[in-house]
């Protein structure tokens, strides 16, 4: 991004002029993310306390990451509100590659949400791998991808997270017609 007289440096913030001469502090935008960010962090911490610890559990135990993102939402809420009071804001969205008079285009809109839908509906009968490479298909053909290479992409693709999940991590996924099939659960 370049200024104007082409350096290349960052252009300066500079508060914008209010009614009546005042200068403008602070956006209610930018206080109601901080806000929002505090208060998800508050909520983090308050709702880890919760968390039953078994007697098994090693130093770090379960509840040690969401205390540490609750801490790091917070400390990100609070330097934004300090950035905040500094005068310090987000520029504009200039838009560079995006055509703000553009139109939805409502077709590619409601093929995303038929191919989700899709999994959601067909991931017990028809299991993960063939309903995610459906997704992954559908989704790839609403964005301009060849339909047939975007399937076998994404069949290697959810045959090998599968796999993963089921044989490595051991953890459960449904298989649907490719149950008792080797390495399918």
């Amino acid at each position: 991004m370049s200024t104007a007289s082409g350096s290349g440096a960052a252009p300066e913030r500079v508060a914008a002029p209010e009614r009546g001469g005042r200068t403008r502090t602070w956006s209610w935008g930018e206080a109601a993310i901080a806000v929002g960010l505090f208060a998800v962090g508050v909520f983090t911490l308050v709702e880890t306390t919760s968390i039953t610890v078994p007697g098994s559990a090693n130093v770090l135990g379960p509840r040690a990451f969401p205390y540490a993102v609750g801490v790091l939402l917070v400390g990100a809420s609070v330097a934004l509100a300090v950035s905040l009071l500094r005068g310090q804001h987000g520029s504009a969205e200039e838009g560079e590659d995006v055509d703000a008079g553009a139109r939805t285009d409502w077709g590619t809109v409601a093929k995303l949400v038929a191919s989700f839908a899709a999994l959601v509906l067909l991931i017990e009968p028809l299991g993960w791998p063939i309903a995610a490479t459906l997704l992954f298909a559908g989704t790839a053909w609403a964005l301009g991808a060849r339909i047939v290479r975007a399937a076998v992409i994404g069949a290697v693709l959810n045959v090998g997270i599968h796999v993963l999940f089921v044989q490595v991590l051991g953890l459960f996924l449904p298989a649907g017609p490719l149950e008792g099939v080797p390495f399918f659960g």
